[in-house]
């Protein structure tokens, strides 16, 4: 697969904050520290005051936490 080939994503679903804490146990501030530091996935905006994680990416994270590179 190309390198800078989309990813479809039509089908996956968007978790909020308040979902994103309870799937992978991890505090607000965790979880914008890690995203930082590239070891968790990233945001996406959906509004001006909105931002939500892809299922599929949360639950890449989720199944292998330590491994886990964006």
């Amino acid at each position: 697969m190309n390198a800078l080939a989309q990813i479809d994503r039509r089908a996956d679903s968007i978790l909020r904050i308040s979902d994103v804490r309870r799937r992978t146990g991890l505090s607000t501030a965790t979880i914008y520290r890690r995203e930082a530091a590239r070891t968790f996935p990233r945001k996406q905006h959906l509004g001006p005051k909105m931002v939500g994680w892809y299922q599929s990416d949360v639950d890449a994270w989720v199944a292998d936490p330590v491994g886990y590179r964006s």
